[in-house]
């Protein structure tokens, strides 16, 4: 039986955040229970932190040329897909207290790289705003993104890629439901 993969834009540069397909839930539906005592929650959650935090950690080596730190380019990524954020709420999405978000923000803005700048409606509040140079910062870090991508995804064919982005939109989906259910709300379905 041949199966269908849906195509998504650019699986293999980025993993898609979207809600997953219909053939992703219909898969999901047809997918039979592990048994427990195959411990398969306990190795997938080890195999998925450490691959998370392994990816992290190489793109630490792949960025340093450009100068850049791990929590300086976690900033400016968000800042990427969310310019003009006000400063409270990215530190709720990258989960780190305002003060310590603050001084980051401070050093950044210092190497010319975001800016503040006062919200229109409530002059209290701080919008941090990628400059031109943290713009020109982030097109160097998406391509070596996309070369880290590429290489640590050799062998699977784009097929097998868009798969994995597919499963892996579907876990991520899957999580954030169970963390509003729990009552989180913070959501980081964007």
């Amino acid at each position: 039986m041949k199966e269908t993969t849906p195509k998504t834009n650019s699986a293999a540069a980025k993993v898609s955040t979207r809600a997953p397909s219909k053939a992703a839930k219909a898969r999901s539906a047809n997918s039979p229970r592990i048994a427990e005592s195959d411990n398969w929650d306990q190795r997938l959650g080890f195999l998925m932190h450490d691959v998370s935090r392994l990816r992290r950690t190489v793109f630490d080596d792949f960025v340093k040329p450009l100068g850049v730190t791990r929590s300086q380019w976690w900033v400016l990524a968000n800042l990427s897909r969310h310019d003009g954020m006000i400063q409270s709420d990215l530190a709720n999405i990258l989960e780190l207290g305002k003060a310590a978000l603050g001084g980051l923000i401070d050093r950044l803005e210092a190497s010319g790289l975001v800016e503040r700048r006062a919200d229109e409606i409530d002059r209290r509040a701080k919008r941090v705003y990628l400059s031109s140079m943290g713009t020109h910062l982030i097109s160097e870090m998406r391509v070596k993104s996309h070369e880290l991508s590429e290489r640590m995804l050799k062998g699977l064919d784009l097929p097998s890629r868009r798969l994995l982005a597919d499963m892996l939109a579907q876990v991520k989906h899957n999580l954030s439901t169970i963390r509003t259910e729990i009552g989180n709300t913070d959501s980081e379905e964007d």
